[in-house]
């Protein structure tokens, strides 16, 4: 293996992870950090421990194994923790790690477009329904 100059190594990193490139692992977190759970669950987090019963309390429509599965992702990803109190029965506490807590403000940007924007888009696909039902 020839070796490689710290220049051409920043290169190859870059390459890495660049967005554009087919295998790249960001697309992967992209995928995850775009669901509806996983972003519900940052939001939900951020600032503050909570409980599995809390969390699933204030995010209506999700299921307990979709609960479960987000926080496993986002435990496994560094983005959260689980902390176990030993006691009966045993207390499970969540919370964001800086890591995690680094993602909430991006998101809360991208909520806040949507809630500010979510009329203007559905004006638009009513205005593109109507123009495709007049074409067809």
């Amino acid at each position: 293996m020839a070796t490689q100059s710290a220049s051409q190594r920043r290169k190859n990193r870059k390459i890495e992870y660049n967005i554009f490139m087919k295998d790249c692992p960001s697309r992967k977190l992209l995928d995850k950090i775009g669901s509806k759970w996983v972003t519900l669950v940052l939001i939900t987090l951020s600032g503050r421990t909570l409980r599995y019963s809390q969390i699933r309390e204030e995010i209506a429509g999700i299921s307990e194994k979709m609960l479960t599965q987000t926080l496993r992702n986002l435990e496994r990803d560094g983005l959260a923790l689980r902390e176990v109190t030993a006691s009966i029965p045993p207390r499970v506490d969540y919370r964001l790690t800086p890591l995690g807590e680094s993602l909430v403000t991006p998101i809360m940007a991208l909520r806040s477009w949507a809630e500010n924007n979510m009329g203007a888009i559905e004006a638009a696909q009513q205005r593109y329904d109507a123009e495709e039902a007049g074409t067809v």
